[in-house]
């Protein structure tokens, strides 16, 4: 193998290295705040430190949304998803390890409402997150810009602030689902979770896309 090839190699590994850590340490702020302030903080800050390796994802929606605009590959875009779940995994592992069946870890969605409301908000408010990632991250006019980090994370935390009460503010299927799916797996919780998880892969899946189909076709000369 070239020395090219192993750095080229060597290169995208670091994009999911970084993918991995970042999602990790936004699911860990999730678990032990749920403070939309300081998840915003932390996403933020991650944006900044993944931004020049992997573009700081962090979300598989965001990565769905990029894929979209053909920045990234279909074999890549889906190291990079495989890479943030398995960080929410471990992420959850490490909740779970502090504070056994003591205290249970997951988003949950006001159930005295109709289940379609927070299917609503998660979509509704992913498409809003995502639509500001791709304007400020993957837009040619933003190229260079250094205040991606800090809007993407101010935006964060209006919509955790907005949502939270209704949907539990996830706006990521990694944060959303990954938590309810190991606290089943690990027999933590025995209030079927599983029950509402399907609103954090479809609310925010189906938000991404709207984004990404708006954003190209708005800037089809630009992306």
């Amino acid at each position: 193998m070239s020395v090219e090839a192993c750095l080229r190699d060597f290169n995208t590994m670091n994009k999911y290295i970084i993918e991995f850590i970042g999602t990790f340490f936004l699911t860990l702020t999730y678990a032990f705040t749920g403070n939309p302030l300081a998840i915003g903080a932390v996403f933020a800050s991650l944006i900044y430190m993944g931004s020049g390796v992997s573009g700081g994802h962090f979300n598989p929606a965001t990565t769905i949304a990029v894929w979209i605009q053909k920045k990234l590959i279909f074999r890549e875009a889906g190291a990079y998803v495989l890479a943030q779940l398995s960080g929410a995994v471990l992420a959850s592992l490490v909740y779970h390890l502090l504070y056994g069946k003591t205290r249970v870890f997951f988003l949950s969605p006001d159930r005295s409402i109709n289940i379609l409301k927070p299917l609503f908000i998660e979509g509704l408010f992913t498409f809003a997150l995502v639509l500001i990632i791709l304007y400020t991250s993957v837009a040619k006019r933003a190229a260079g810009a250094q205040y991606s980090g800090l809007a993407i994370g101010l935006v964060l935390v209006g919509l955790g602030y907005a949502g939270a009460n209704i949907s539990g503010g996830a706006f990521n299927p990694a944060v959303g689902f990954i938590p309810i799916f190991m606290e089943t797996f690990l027999g933590v919780c025995q209030c079927h979770p599983m029950s509402f998880a399907w609103i954090y892969l479809a609310g925010p899946v189906s938000g991404s896309l709207a984004a990404a189909v708006l954003f190209r076709f708005i800037l089809k000369e630009e992306v």
